[in-house]
């Protein structure tokens, strides 16, 4: 089986010099490296250009139409797919193309894990990455820093949806696999991913997901119940200032500390560092305005572009 690799870029020039080494010295290499530059203005395409190795495609659109514009492309009959900014373990392409021996198997489910430097990257981390203790083979969808399938499944989908600039890759997914495709979660194919510096980069990754699940109509499974934590929580606000009961204060008092401690207890053991009780906190209250206000903005998007 031919293997072609598909990312696409915009603006990496500060990292693909590091995704493209970790491609190159892969102990399995695969047979054709497409690259989509998206529209770089800064040294992206000069760097790129340096690789005899790598098939360079210029089309400007989002990561949805450098993806379908490389897959195209592509002679292989599997496709791999990453993330510039990211770097892959050295047996990425052995372990995530290894399944495929396998005729049934339509997608490999790849695994990616967080590069952290300090306390509130490894705190940001229990947030933006899915915990090894906490993969569920059997439900996993892959984001496409880590995916591999056949670019036969690619075609009967009709590609990455090119309507949405952030959560295509799940959207992809899902459609693979109520189209009956078959899965698996391969957890030793690793993509490294690192995390963002500070609670501004934090939030605004949050609010673009959100926004992206919005536009796509795409609701996880803990969403709804934030949106209700947050009506419950102006509601008793509302009944402590309108009655100026103590009852009140003390129950929106109590839950306030309930659920600090709550947004604590979940992830501390991944982190186990004193500052690490500041900052789940605060990842925890910013992640849920940027969801609140990311999702609420890409519904109503949504809504006015039909």
């Amino acid at each position: 089986m031919k293997t072609s690799f598909i990312a696409t870029v915009l603006d990496e020039e500060d990292v693909i010099d590091e995704f493209i080494y970790s491609l190159l010295h892969q102990s399995k290499k695969p047979d054709e490296i497409i690259i989509v530059d998206g529209g770089s203005k800064d040294k992206t395409v000069e760097k790129l250009k340096q690789h005899k190795k790598v098939t360079l495609i210029v089309k400007n659109g989002n990561r949805s139409v450098g993806r379908n514009e490389g897959i195209k492309k592509a002679s292989g009959d599997i496709i791999l797919i990453s993330d510039a900014g990211c770097s892959l373990e050295k047996d990425w392409v052995k372990n995530i193309t290894t399944p495929f021996h396998d005729t049934e198997i339509a997608v490999v489910s790849g695994y990616y894990k967080p590069i952290t430097h300090n306390v509130f990257e490894k705190s940001l981390s229990t947030y933006t990455c899915v915990m090894p203790d906490r993969v569920n083979p059997e439900n996993y969808l892959p984001s496409s820093r880590s995916i591999a399938f056949r670019k036969s499944s690619w075609q009967n989908v009709g590609g990455y949806p090119e309507n949405l600039n952030t959560c295509e890759d799940l959207v992809f997914a899902k459609k693979m696999k109520k189209d009956g495709m078959k899965f698996v979660f391969i957890k030793n194919a690793i993509v490294f991913w690192p995390q963002r510096k500070n609670i501004s980069e934090a939030f605004k990754q949050f609010y673009e997901y959100a926004k992206g699940d919005g536009a796509a109509h795409y609701f996880r499974s803990q969403t709804p119940l934030l949106f209700l934590r947050y009506i419950v929580a102006f509601f008793l606000i509302f009944q402590a200032l309108k009655t100026g009961l103590m009852g009140w204060w003390l129950i929106l008092f109590m839950s306030f500390a309930a659920y600090i401690f709550w947004s604590i207890s979940k992830n501390y053991k991944y982190v186990r560092d004193r500052m690490a009780l500041i900052y789940l906190p605060l990842l925890q209250f910013t992640s849920d305005i940027a969801v609140l206000l990311g999702m609420s903005s890409g519904i109503i998007v949504s809504l006015f572009k039909k």
